[in-house]
């Protein structure tokens, strides 16, 4: 018996649909081995939930009788769907979010009922095949490049699940595996600067250790950029810092349709066979955005990322937590108006380094803190510096 191509989509589909908790966990922890899954099992020292809670907290996979209702739910609403919608929803899915799919349109009015909930069509479409235990419309935060981002009340809404990201949730602090004093990577090894080209052809010189002050950025007559990058393998910066002006930037290691800040085509010195793993795992990499209320980070790869930030935490605090941030989940890593607000420490410790309240670092797959042998992120394999412009 023949099958509509329609009819072939749906299929496609609802075998592409997110796997359960406990499969992704076993798989995760086949590919990075015995040692990494040690580490990932630090990452919650004393059971607590971390800054994702949907993702530490999954179960497997629903029960047979709400998989059958699911999948009734899901064919019933994919059916509605045009050909080409269905054909720009499977490229979405089966890409994983990788390639430039269009928004998938659709009545914002419209919700359907699963079990004793009723969920908005974006939010149903996340859970199928994105987190299987998404609850609710304010566990997720929509995408830049979505034609509904930033729209009240649209008549219709995206719901091509790539379109939005998960939120991590900051309310409920993460356990104290990365809170330790703050840490500003001054290597007994390295020059008192270190000068670097920037994309703007100006000169600017890092503070010692790669720690750049505000004032790199507080060069005469350039207000084009509001951010530079610079990526780092342990102690060492590879390639130029990257001067941005586009309000998103991708940076990648490989990444279809990608453009951006590619890390795949730096030439690197280093031969740790660890620099080279993780290298190889940063894949998608993260977006980061600059938005009304401050720059969000999005992590579009495989594996978890690490971020500290000043304002992410209590201004009054000694000590600056690393917050994990899973695949998929997206945090606002810097806020302006909060940077502005904080004063420089008056202990005399904290006077004698320099301040880091606009700078964000990010390392990717391994973390560092107190339960990790990387106390400082400068000993993490591959990780980034964010400078952002304070004017």
């Amino acid at each position: 018996m023949f099958r509509t191509k329609r009819s072939v989509l749906v299929r496609r589909l609802w075998r592409s649909r997110a796997p359960g908790g406990e499969e992704e966990e076993e798989a995760a922890a086949g590919e990075l081995g015995a040692a990494a899954a040690a580490e990932a099992r630090a990452h919650v020292c004393g059971g607590g939930r971390g800054c994702c809670p949907g993702k530490a907290g999954r179960g497997g996979r629903a029960s047979a009788g709400a998989e059958a209702e699911l999948k009734a739910l899901t064919h019933a609403v994919l059916k509605r769907l045009k050909e080409r919608q269905l054909e720009g929803l499977l490229h979405a899915v089966e890409s994983r979010g990788a390639a430039r799919t269009p928004c998938l349109l659709l009545p914002a009015k419209a919700d359907s009922r699963l079990g004793q909930y009723w969920y908005p069509l974006p939010v149903l479409l996340c859970k199928v095949f994105r987190w299987p235990d998404l609850r609710h419309c304010s566990e997720v935060k929509r995408l830049c490049c979505c034609e509904s981002y930033g729209k009240a009340h649209p008549d219709l809404v995206c719901c091509n699940p790539h379109h939005l990201s998960r939120l991590c949730d900051l309310e409920s602090p993460p356990p104290p595996y990365s809170r330790y004093p703050m840490d500003f990577l001054k290597p007994t090894d390295c020059p008192d600067s270190v000068p670097s080209s920037t994309e703007t052809g100006g000169t600017n010189c890092l503070a010692p250790g790669g720690l750049s002050d505000s004032q790199v950025l507080q060069e005469p007559g350039d207000r084009s950029h509001w951010c530079v990058v610079a990526y780092w393998e342990e102690k060492t910066r590879v390639g130029r810092l990257y001067s941005v002006q586009e309000p998103s930037l991708d940076i990648f290691y490989d990444l279809p349709q990608g453009n951006g800040f590619c890390l795949g085509q730096l030439n690197s010195d280093n031969k740790s066979q660890l620099v080279q793993k993780v290298r190889s795992k940063i894949g998608y990499g993260i977006q980061l955005t600059k938005e009304v209320d401050g720059v969000w980070v999005y992590n579009r790869s495989s594996y978890p990322i690490f971020i500290k930030s000043a304002t992410l935490d209590n201004p009054d605090s000694r000590t600056l937590l690393v917050h994990k941030v899973f695949p998929g989940f997206s945090i606002k890593a810097f806020d302006y108006e909060k940077a502005c607000s904080l004063q420089r420490p008056n202990d005399h410790e904290f006077m004698q380094q320099p301040w880091t309240g606009f700078t964000v670092q990010i390392s990717f797959v391994k973390g560092w803190g107190q339960c990790y042998t990387r106390q400082f992120i400068s000993s993490c394999p591959c990780w980034l510096e964010v400078i952002f412009n304070n004017r």
